[in-house]
């Protein structure tokens, strides 16, 4: 069995939304790693929006359950990280614009 790209498991992650602003979290810029081994364990390093964010943990639930089906992965490690802090120029043009955010701050 082929392993998932780095790509297709971006593509996954777009499934899983920020509850709170509504934007997919790789679009947000919270993904800031994704690897797979050859035994098919992804390693997922990102942050939130802030270290106090109340759904975190649904946030990080949903990241697995994006993952877990898909053909070739066999575990996901996710690597919250606060270093460096979100911000938001680090989100996507496309996300930018659907928040109506002109990308000056």
């Amino acid at each position: 069995m082929s392993l998932p790209t780095e790509e297709e498991l971006k593509e996954a992650l777009k499934t899983v939304y920020d509850p709170e602003i509504g934007i997919n979290i790789v679009d947000l810029g919270l993904i800031y790693g994704v690897d797979i081994d050859d035994e098919g364990l992804v390693d997922i390093t990102m942050t939130l929006t802030s270290p106090g964010c109340p759904l975190g943990h649904v946030i990080g639930a949903q990241v697995r359950e994006a993952l877990d089906g898909m053909p070739g992965v066999n575990d996901v490690k996710l690597n919250l990280v606060w270093s460096p802090s979100w911000n938001p120029t680090m989100m996507t043009e496309d996300a930018k614009e659907e928040l109506g955010i002109d990308g000056t701050y």
